[in-house]
């Protein structure tokens, strides 16, 4: 299969680079994965995308993955699991084997772990990275969300609608997040605000309890029905290791056209090196990348 512009990954920064590709008459494949969407899905209200006053991230990809689409690109559902940068050639999980002119890198991130032991056995069973995709199972309960950036506080937000408290674990006194947000949480009589580090997890069959330690009490074991973990992020970068520039921590060098180390092969969105990373940022990434 042969193409002017192959995307992979169809996350905003991916779903824009194929809507101005596609829009310039270029032929443009985007490999969507299982899931379109990347993190973006799981955000249950975005408030600063401009233009756009309240919307969830479902809505949002969704009405990319049309746009893009009514321009000509074409979407597959299939991931890369074989990629040779320098002959442009990309083999999926499916056995299909596409040769591009150019290559768009935008597989996005995925959550960072907390590094405890038992944590591989707790996820599904009380230990979660997505609020809007887990929050329901834990209505009127007890849960707890550990991180201090945007993503955490939103998570706590949203939780709080549905959870009977919140507790918020934080291991600085003071919130990486918007102050939008912060105000936000700091008003929500659900949500109490901790300084601390989750320590251990506890529990048989599903997380039953955390242990925190604490700033200044020391030492606390909280009850909780569910532990939903915000601590950033991890690029999506194994594909690729070995073939183009990383930083030291594996996110994708570009410059100011979005081009990596390998000519012809460009990077957009969470997955490059970047001082920012939301969704206006990666909308902004694909549409330069796909110029």
């Amino acid at each position: 299969m042969e193409c002017d512009t192959l995307i992979i990954g169809a996350g905003p920064a991916g779903l824009s680079a194929a809507i101005y590709s596609a829009r310039a008459g270029k032929s443009t494949v985007v490999l969507a994965g299982a899931q379109p969407g990347g993190q973006a899905v799981e955000t249950y209200e975005i408030e600063n995308y401009p233009g756009v006053k309240s919307t969830d991230g479902f809505s949002l990809v969704q009405n990319m993955l049309e746009q893009a689409s009514s321009f000509g690109s074409v979407i597959m559902y299939e991931s890369a699991v074989k990629v040779d940068l320098e002959a442009k050639t990309v083999a999926t999980d499916t056995k299909t084997v596409i040769h591009a002119a150019r290559i768009i890198i935008a597989t996005g991130a995925k959550h960072r772990k907390l590094g405890l032991p038992g944590e591989e056995k707790f996820i599904g069973n009380g230990l979660s990275f997505c609020a809007v995709c887990d929050g329901g199972f834990f209505r009127k309960k007890h849960v707890a969300v550990v991180g201090g950036g945007d993503s955490a506080l939103t998570e706590a937000l949203y939780l709080s609608n549905l959870c009977e408290s919140v507790t918020l674990i934080h291991r600085r006194n003071e919130y990486r997040a918007a102050k939008a947000l912060v105000d936000r949480v700091v008003a929500e009589p659900r949500i109490k605000r901790i300084t601390g580090v989750v320590t251990g997890l506890f529990g048989e069959d599903r997380l039953e309890k955390i242990e925190v330690s604490t700033i200044p009490a020391g030492m606390e074991t909280i009850e909780v029905a569910a532990l939903f973990v915000a601590v950033g992020t991890v690029p999506n970068t194994e594909l690729f290791r070995g073939q183009l520039e990383l930083d030291k921590n594996g996110h994708i060098v570009t410059d100011a056209h979005m081009m990596t180390s390998v000519p012809g092969v460009y990077a957009a969105g969470d997955v490059r090196q970047t001082p920012l990373r939301q969704i206006v940022t990666a909308v902004s990434d694909g549409a330069v990348a796909a110029q």
